[in-house]
């Protein structure tokens, strides 16, 4: 009873003390169907060369792509995002564009060996340019910067390559204003129409994409990149960033990093619940998991399947991790 004699005391333990009934009352489930794994692809032969911050994770030679595709699907997970190293950069990233570059190569290798596995390529030309940022850098307003619309046509073309190899979905990453609009128009004109976008919709300047840029070989040569991608402050900006792309026709959206963003992940799925949303589970926060870990300080399954639940419970509907072979692993 309650202090006042009337009602009976609520016990919310109930749902909590059979295991089967925990399960059955649990509101948010993470499926390994939900996870896309990222790879790191470079050309040359038998290449299996492992990223130092990230354990686990290689840069692969095309020639193993195959076999880490087939043992990808084989652990039921359903997509993987591609990266290109590729072998000369330049001040544009030109070969970012060819159609026998490293991302169309290694999409052809990926579809031929698991045709059913859904083959997303990052657009972008951070890997790809010798200066190591996003696009084309002029001085026109004074220093050195990106340079909006000389890169527009830029990622046209590389998304046109990536299309022509047999890409299943487009996403372009480097928050240049009017990206996705221009990669529609692009795709739409080259009789692409049916191929989606996944627009890197809310892509913030962070701190903890330090290892992916050494496995992508992608840091910046002098600067940053504050001038374009988002600033960890605001919030309120990525709800206009992400209607924009939605207006332009992004199909599916999404939130970087993901975990000290998960009030991002929210209002954008709120703010437009019927897109598809995707969060990146970014390289720090797996490599502050892993370190963690192999300390002995966490336990890894435990605080990783935490992690991306909360992600999934935030709102997203699809979650981009380096986590995702050992979570396949883990559920089975």
């Amino acid at each position: 009873m309650s202090d006042s004699g009337i009602f009976p005391t609520v016990r919310l333990r109930r749902l909590r003390q059979h295991p089967v009934l925990r399960e059955m009352v649990r509101e948010t489930e993470l499926s390994v169907r939900d996870l896309i794994l990222p790879l790191f692809v470079r050309t040359g032969s038998n290449i299996r060369q492992p990223i130092s911050s990230m354990p686990g994770h290689a840069q692969l030679s095309l020639d193993l792509l195959a076999e880490e595709a087939r043992e990808v699907a084989a652990l039921g997970i359903p997509a993987v995002i591609l990266f290109g190293i590729p072998d000369q950069k330049d001040a544009t990233g030109s070969g970012a564009c060819r159609d026998d570059g490293i991302i169309p190569r290694a999409v052809q290798a990926v579809k031929q060996a698991v045709p059913e596995l859904l083959v997303m390529t990052d657009v972008c030309f951070c890997e790809y340019t010798d200066h190591g940022h996003c696009g084309v850098v002029s001085d026109r307003t004074g220093r050195p910067d990106v340079d909006n619309d000389a890169t527009l046509k830029l990622l046209v073309d590389q998304s046109l390559a990536h299309a022509r190899a047999g890409a299943d979905v487009i996403a372009p990453s480097g928050m240049m204003d009017g990206f996705v609009g221009a990669v529609r128009q692009g795709l739409d004109a080259a009789g692409f129409e049916h191929i989606p976008i996944l627009s890197y919709a809310a892509k913030y300047s962070s701190g903890f994409y330090g290892p992916f840029r050494e496995a992508a070989e992608s840091a910046p040569q002098f600067g940053d990149r504050a001038s374009y991608q988002m600033d960890p402050a605001n919030a309120d900006q990525a709800l206009r960033e992400v209607a924009l792309d939605v207006a332009e026709g992004a199909d599916i959206l999404m939130v970087k990093p993901a975990l000290s963003y998960l009030d991002v992940i929210y209002r954008v799925k709120q703010a437009h619940p019927g897109v598809p949303l995707a969060a990146y589970n970014v390289s720090g926060e797996y490599a502050m998991v892993k370190a963690a870990a192999a300390n002995g300080w966490i336990d890894e399954r435990r605080v990783t399947l935490e992690i991306l639940t909360s992600i999934k419970r935030a709102g997203a509907d699809m979650i981009l991790t380096y986590s995702a072979k050992d979570v396949a692993r883990w559920v089975k």
